[in-house]
């Protein structure tokens, strides 16, 4: 049984995408692939530094990574970097989101956020989407300095929340975020949006759902 779920921010509650989107005419024909190579990048960094033992906050990289994409894609204007940013700081959610958060909080479970972001990031996603009523713990890697899907992050859950790991239900759209919850014991949930082939058999989730709505029909 799940008594507590925890939400990946970025992708899973949050579209990462939404930025650009509000941009979309203005970034031209080239949109798509930009921010494509800004999210790969936001990523890529977080491992490479947690892997060389060192820690830059996930607003910086967000920085760099979007630098690296106006390098990467010449086509779309530089003047649009501060309108990016900020837009990156109120991220549209998923349609699903707060309907979701609201149906399992009324059925009585706990809920929590569990992110790379920095606090600042996420206390602006959370008041944006209007969801910090439902929640009962809004996470931070900053805490640690270390990045997922090193298991000492997911640990902040069960420390925050006072719970065993199997009591909890981890839910990400990264494939390797739940491969991470997995491991650390966690019950995994994969948002598959996008109907992508699995990438790490050895640590199944619990399910895979297509939408946040299946997880109170559940």
């Amino acid at each position: 049984m799940v008594s507590a779920y925890v939400f990946d921010a970025y992708g899973t509650l949050f579209d990462v995408h939404a930025a650009i989107a509000r941009y979309r005419a203005a970034a031209g024909i080239d949109a798509d692939r930009f921010s494509e190579i800004w999210r790969t990048k936001q990523l890529e960094y977080t491992w490479t530094l947690t892997l060389a033992g060192h820690y830059a906050d996930f607003w910086q990289l967000t920085e760099r990574a979007l630098d690296f994409a106006f390098a990467r894609v010449p086509s779309v204007d530089r003047s649009l970097r501060p309108k990016l940013l900020d837009a990156y700081l109120t991220l549209d959610a998923f349609p699903d989101a707060r309907t979701t958060l609201a149906a399992l909080k009324a059925q009585g479970s706990r809920l929590g956020i569990l992110s790379n972001g920095t606090p600042r990031m996420l206390a602006a996603a959370v008041e944006a989407a209007g969801i910090a009523e439902y929640l009962d713990a809004v996470l931070s890697v900053d805490a640690l300095r270390r990045y997922k899907p090193l298991p000492e992050v997911y640990g902040l859950a069960t420390d925050a929340l006072a719970m065993q790991r199997s009591d909890v239900g981890f839910v990400s759209s990264n494939r390797w975020d739940v491969m991470g919850a997995v491991s650390f014991g966690f019950q995994a949930y994969w948002v598959n949006r996008a109907g992508m082939p699995d990438e790490y058999p050895d640590f199944p989730p619990l399910r895979r759902i297509g939408d946040l709505m299946a997880l109170s029909a559940a």
